[in-house]
């Protein structure tokens, strides 16, 4: 009784300590996980100098007192549904159709779909792996071993002899924990999410991209339209001209070279008319691409250009880079290169492993889940590397230049945003002057034309004077619809620099894009 006693005591003393042990063990753990190791991340200024008050190119700081004017108040911004200041219900379908059907946006999305998986596998790691490997062998040993003479266990199992075959049930299962100490996975947590946010940046960015390359191919369309009817005043008038040259011929008043004058310069006007149609059709084909239809079956209805660039909300520079999706991605870029430099720098501290293994085996399955066949091991081991040749001073190096680019990067584009709105600003209160001219010298041409055509009419001017004002009114024509569309498409582009109705308040936050996928995202799409 005594010595039963004294056994059970040992025995409670070596699981006490064992929990002690585990307990200490633990708490270090739990300790050491709160470190991370690395450099901490704060966004690097755009530039060496604060942004401008108000954009160079703005109207308010231009003479021009007949200039575009852009919406007030200046700190004003675009929101949600940008192409909707054009007034135009053609337009907003179309648009509509573009955030749903366009394939190049679907491809954006699943990129940022796939960015999402990687946050949830890097998180993964911060958990135990467990593993179970149920198995059953059979196996017979060669008789040509030992003495041939077999023995038998209670159970009935053969346990040992050459040339006898044995059963072996086994139930195993494994687990094992390396402790983020160093804060590795979690900067690969970190990593992730910011990749995601680069990627839903991209999708934005790509999405704003495909909605002003509609705007644009509308208005392009729209002005080929306006162009048609311009063309065909040109060959109405054309063609009144030509019937008076053969009347005065027939009358003996004029001659056959004005008749020839005539009919060339009407076939040259038809001409210019018919090869309109390729610039249109290819405008209207690259918008059912963009809308995710067959072309085959896509048309839209001749309607000329008529308005003029609307009054933009430009906002001050400081928003710039609030309000651009590029300039977020670039951003998302850096802090996820921040975070490679501490996941690289967790590499110069100890790894510590935490694994156990047990189960059942035995050699009957009736007896497999009996008390006696359970069998266990657990221990702790721990890893540095004391010797790489530099190779990890090294890794860290490469992605402190990776960072460094990036920051390079980041400025760069902040820069090229900048340009491209002072770009297309001084586009749009340029073309405006531009067309309020060109309009003067088109009555001036059109006065030219009445004048000259009664002139003709009465016999006081050969056809050649009346040819000459009237391909001078022409082209003026041209030129200021030309000039129209230009303006239109400089808007749109102007609005694109600007960020559309986008700002970093829309950008996805760390925990959003952690978040479990929903079935719907995770399916297959056919």
């Amino acid at each position: 009784m005594g010595i039963k006693t004294g056994v059970m005591a040992m025995t409670n003393l070596r699981l006490k300590s064992r929990f002690r042990v585990a307990a200490y063990l633990t708490v270090v753990t739990l300790f050491l996980a709160g470190c991370r190791v690395g450099p901490v991340y704060h966004v690097p200024a755009a530039s060496s100098q604060p942004p401008p008050a108000a954009y160079k190119e703005s109207p308010a700081q231009s003479q021009d007192s007949d200039a575009w004017k852009p919406a007030q108040p200046q700190d004003a911004m675009l929101r949600g549904n940008w192409w909707e200041i054009y007034n135009d219900q053609d337009l907003n379908a179309l648009e509509d159709q573009v955030n749903i059907n366009n394939q190049n946006i679907k491809v954006y999305f699943q990129n940022f779909m796939e960015a999402r998986t990687l946050i949830a596998q890097a998180r993964s790691q911060l958990y135990p792996t467990v593993a179970i490997g149920p198995s059953y062998t059979r196996s017979r040993s060669s008789s040509n071993l030992g003495n041939g003479i077999a023995t038998t266990s209670t159970t009935g199992a053969v346990t040992g002899s050459s040339g006898q075959e044995i059963s072996l049930w086994s139930l195993p299962a494994t687990a094992s924990w390396e402790p983020d100490l160093w804060g590795k996975v979690r900067n690969t947590i970190r990593e992730e999410q910011y990749n995601a946010q680069l990627s839903a940046a991209d999708l934005e960015n790509e999405r704003l991209t495909e909605q002003a390359s509609l705007a644009t191919y509308y208005f392009e369309i729209r002005g080929q339209d306006a162009l048609q009817v311009l063309y065909a005043e040109v060959v109405k008038a054309d063609t009144k001209a030509l019937e008076i040259a053969r009347s005065s011929h027939e009358t003996g008043v004029g001659d056959q070279i004005t008749v020839e004058q005539a009919g060339i310069t009407l076939q040259n006007a038809q001409t210019a008319l018919t090869s309109l149609a390729v610039a249109r059709a290819q405008y209207e084909h690259a918008i059912a691409m963009l809308i995710g239809v067959n072309p085959s079956g896509f048309s839209l209805p001749v309607k000329p250009l008529n308005p003029t660039a609307p009054p933009i909300p430009i906002g001050v520079p400081s928003q710039l880079l609030q309000r651009r999706p590029d300039i977020a991605a670039a951003e998302r870029n850096m802090a996820a290169a921040n975070a490679e430099i501490g996941i690289a720098t967790a590499a110069f501290y100890p790894t510590l492993t935490l694994s156990a293994d047990g189960g059942l085996e035995s050699s009957l399955f009736k007896h497999l889940f009996d008390w006696p066949s359970r069998f266990w091991s657990i221990g702790p081991s721990v890893s540095e590397t004391i010797f790489d040749a530099g190779l990890r001073r090294a890794t860290v190096n490469q992605y402190v230049a990776t960072y460094n680019a990036d920051v390079a990067s980041y400025r760069q584009t902040v820069l090229a945003a900048f340009q491209s709105v002072e770009d297309n600003l001084a586009g749009v209160r340029v073309l405006s002057n531009e067309i309020q001219q060109t309009q003067e010298t088109v009555n001036a041409a059109q006065r030219y034309v009445d004048l000259e055509t009664g002139r003709y009419e009465t016999g006081i001017d050969p056809y050649v004077d009346l040819v000459t004002a009237q391909t001078t009114l022409f082209s003026d024509q041209q030129t200021l619809a030309s000039l129209k569309i230009e303006e239109m498409t400089y808007s749109v582009a102007l609005i694109e620099a600007l960020g559309g109705g986008w700002d970093t308040t829309q950008l996805p936050t760390p925990a959003q894009v952690s978040k479990k996928m929903t079935k719907a995202e995770t399916t297959i799409q056919k």
